[in-house]
């Protein structure tokens, strides 16, 4: 049996020594009984100097309430991702996100386990990025045009609600009042608000753009309003992205993954213009316009918690929702022209256009990543295109399996058999922005829930 417990352990410690993630377990005594080599190179330490010995010989930053695991020891309790900071052996500031769990054999605890993250590297790269933005903002001479790269101009269409909707944006750019975008990715997002920052008084201000998505929970706060010196290990004092957009814009991309406690946060500086370090008491004033993205529907993001219902309306000042390119299909093919003689300037080529059969299958075709996928389509094609006019083999692969499915559908002048297959189109949509939920997508289509549900049963079962 001692044979069979010692293999099991053998096992055991190679299984884990494979992971890619930082395993450390320690007993109850705190002393570190598994340790292995990803977590060695998180730490900056080696194996030896760590296995064995108590995490306070190792790790003397730490302390009982600061150390992640002795705090699952005492309280058996587990933690989640949680930010830890610390100084290891050798005085070198460690970053990592841990997950911490208590080990229990039968009732009683015999250890914690944690799982590490190493986000050192881009804690530094966030930071270093600040650097270069304050760097650039301090050194830089009249309009921030090089950060500014489109114009409302750029953003080219002949759909009427949506020139509407770059009328509007020339009017509302001369207000300092926040505003919400809404639209399907490869929609223009940020496009438009580029081009609201160049109609704006603020023009001659920094335009800074920060996606939610793009930086881990426990690393935004600090991007965001800064940090103070001493606020943890290593930490000086350092200028988050609202005060270099001082005078300026902060664009926050896909806001619904911000931490919903943070954009309370972000409420408070809307509210009062006023920042406050993370580690600091002292208010800071900001003149910042905030124009906030969502590539998730406004009411899905509020029934789903990603969104703060006061948040919202405070950014529901001026709204725009920008209409997905299959919904206005007569920017189709006129994109199409536009971004053929942009790239037949650029790949010094003479394309005249699309075949017949190709043009009938971009005006059936979904366009699921709207005018991106479109744009990214054509550059594709027309690198491998070799005749006139760009024809369906020169798709790409991915494009290419959909023409003989829209091939199927033969065209038809019937208004009732085509106001059922756009209302199919709309409620399957619906129901793929809301996970399939039933009441979730009524509203979004502003019907009953009842009507839903029999529209259903009739159009798509």
């Amino acid at each position: 049996m001692s044979q069979l417990n010692a293999l099991t352990q053998e096992v055991l410690s190679a299984i884990l020594k494979t992971i890619d993630e930082g395993i450390h377990v320690v007993n109850t005594e705190g002393k570190t009984i598994f340790y292995n080599e990803v977590a060695a190179r998180h730490d900056g330490m080696e194996i030896k100097e760590v296995l064995g010995k108590h995490l306070f010989d190792a790790f003397p930053s730490l302390t009982e309430e600061s150390s992640t695991l002795l705090r699952v020891i005492r309280t058996a309790k587990p933690i989640y991702n949680q930010a830890q900071e610390y100084v290891n052996l050798h005085g070198t500031r460690i970053d990592t996100i841990n997950t911490t769990l208590p080990i229990f054999l039968g009732k009683e605890i015999v250890g914690a386990v944690e799982i590490a993250k190493d986000y050192s590297r881009m804690k530094l790269l966030s930071e270093r990025l600040l650097d270069l933005q304050k760097g650039f903002h301090k050194s830089g001479k009249k309009k921030n045009l090089k950060n500014v790269k489109y114009t409302l101009n750029d953003l080219k269409t002949i759909n009427q609600g949506f020139m509407n909707i770059k009328k509007e944006a020339v009017k509302l750019a001369k207000s300092d009042s926040p505003i919400l975008v809404y639209g399907e990715s490869g929609t223009g997002k940020e496009l438009l608000v580029q081009g609201i920052h160049h109609e704006s008084r603020r023009a001659d201000g920094p335009f800074i753009a920060q996606n939610c998505a793009a930086i881990p929970e426990t690393l935004l706060e600090s991007i965001l309003f800064g940090t103070s010196k001493g606020s943890y290990t290593g930490a000086v004092e350092r200028k988050g992205l609202f005060e270099l957009a001082d005078t300026g814009t902060l664009f926050l991309d896909e806001l619904h993954a911000m931490p919903i406690e943070l954009q309370a946060k972000l409420l408070r500086v809307l509210e009062e213009g006023l920042i406050r370090r993370v580690g600091s008491s002292q208010n800071n004033p900001v003149d910042v316009r905030v124009i906030a993205a969502m590539n998730v529907h406004p009411s899905v993001a509020l029934e789903q918690q990603k969104l703060r219902s006061d948040l919202y309306y405070r950014l529901n000042v001026f709204t725009f929702s920008l209409t997905p390119l299959r919904e206005r299909k007569e920017d189709i093919l006129y994109l199409t022209d536009h971004f053929i003689k942009w790239f037949n300037k650029k790949l010094q080529k003479n394309i005249k256009g699309l075949s017949q059969e190709l043009e009938l299958f971009f005006l059936n075709y979904n366009w699921p990543g709207n005018v991106r996928e479109l744009k990214h389509a054509i550059e594709y094609m027309m690198n491998i295109g070799e005749g006139e006019y760009l024809q369906l083999s020169d798709l790409p692969i991915m494009m290419r399996h959909q023409v003989s499915i829209i091939d199927h559908n033969e065209t038809s002048l019937s208004l009732r058999k085509n106001v059922e297959d756009m209302e199919k189109r709309l409620i399957e949509r619906a129901l793929q922005i809301t996970d399939g939920n039933i009441n979730q997508a009524a509203k979004i289509l502003e019907i009953p829930r009842q009507t839903l549900q029999y529209k259903m049963k009739k159009l798509i079962h």
